[in-house]
């Protein structure tokens, strides 16, 4: 059934939010996700990844083909987010300072700084596996500090701060394949691929409709909205099977013969912050097991370092993960006392006693 469009009746009171609650985040997503897809057409459930991303305050790889609105999908929540947004095409020539900005003279020859692209809420790095490795450390640590550091001086970024990253997987000419280091700072890896038919009629539909290229989406939350919101996700109810089930999974990762490296533990908070924000997406205080399993892929999956005779005989990062998932025991339903405390928790952030 087709998602009717709904306006965002609370946009102006969002927009200079200071607190929000996991309500907040489940009726500000669908506004947002409704807004863009007037844009992406037929990618619901991608986009949804992406806003799961941004809200548990993670970056975002994106690796498919050309021409699948990897950008557009970038462009689209700045726009719609109210970010202030910049584009970095990564190439071989390009150096650190292209990013990250330099010390630049003044009239009277006095040195200061110039925040380069990297300096923005929302940064697209296009094509990021073009640049070389001197230049990708650059960006790890924006990525990791929320900081750039030039001559010897540290600068903070924006929040919220997002990088977006894309790559292509079928080509692999001139490109300099991202680092473990980096690749386990990407809280997510997601795929756009190609509409389904109808999806795709309807996007030529929309095209010849409205005369030209552009769509004009219309804002519905800004910065500070967001930054509210990244805060009411972090209410959000964890059992404690659930946290055991998160550690079971990444350990199998770990023991399966068909990997060199598995999940960090950096990948398990990564799978426990995005679990959070897609339970507050769904209106929901507490996690359920169905948020851990439906972001495993996405989360763990680019994460682990296979061994090559696994590579040989085709079998890829998903496969692993998938595997994991079947072979661990999935948590029971959430017990009287979980919900009890995700029930207290609801109740704190609404003002009301428990």
């Amino acid at each position: 059934m087709a998602r009717v469009q709904q306006p965002f009746d609370d946009r102006a009171s969002l927009q200079s939010l200071q607190s929000a609650t996991v309500a907040d985040v489940a009726r500000a997503g669908h506004a947002v996700i409704d807004e863009i897809e007037r844009a992406v057409v037929g990618k619901r459930s991608m986009l949804e990844l992406v806003l799961v991303g941004l809200l548990a305050e993670g970056h975002v790889l994106i690796e498919d083909v050309p021409g699948v609105a990897k950008t557009l999908t970038a462009r689209s929540f700045a726009s719609v987010l109210s970010l202030n947004f910049s584009r970095v095409q990564f190439t071989p020539d390009l150096i650190p300072s292209d990013i990250t900005g330099s010390a630049v003279p003044d009239g009277r020859g006095a040195l200061h700084f110039q925040p380069g692209p990297i300096f923005a809420n929302l940064v697209l790095g296009d094509e990021i596996n073009r640049a070389p490795p001197k230049t990708q450390a650059a960006v790890l640590e924006a990525m990791e500090e929320r900081q750039v550091t030039v001559d010897g001086v540290s600068h903070p970024l924006p929040a919220p701060f997002l990088v977006m990253a894309t790559q292509n997987p079928l080509e692999s000419e001139g490109t300099y394949p991202l680092p473990e280091a980096q690749l386990d700072r990407f809280l997510l890896r997601v795929s756009v691929g190609y509409p389904d038919a109808a999806a795709e009629v309807d996007l030529l539909r929309r095209r010849v409709q409205r005369k030209r290229n552009q769509v004009d989406l219309q804002p519905q939350l800004d910065a500070d909205s967001v930054r509210a919101l990244q805060a009411a996700v972090e209410t959000v109810h964890v059992a404690e099977d659930l946290l055991t089930y998160v550690v079971a999974l990444v350990t199998a990762t770990r023991t399966d013969g068909r990997t060199e490296a598995g999940a960090s533990p950096r990948a398990a908070l990564a799978l426990v912050a995005a679990a959070r924000a897609k339970a507050a997406l769904a209106g929901r205080t507490f996690v359920i097991p169905d948020d851990v399993k439906q972001l495993a892929v996405a989360t763990l999956a680019h994460r682990l370092v296979l061994r090559p005779d696994a590579w040989i005989r085709g079998i890829t990062q998903t496969v692993v993960v998938a595997d994991c998932l079947g072979s661990v025991p999935t948590p029971a339903t959430l017990t009287e006392a979980d919900r009890a405390a995700a029930g207290v928790a609801a109740a704190a952030e609404a003002g009301q006693p428990g």
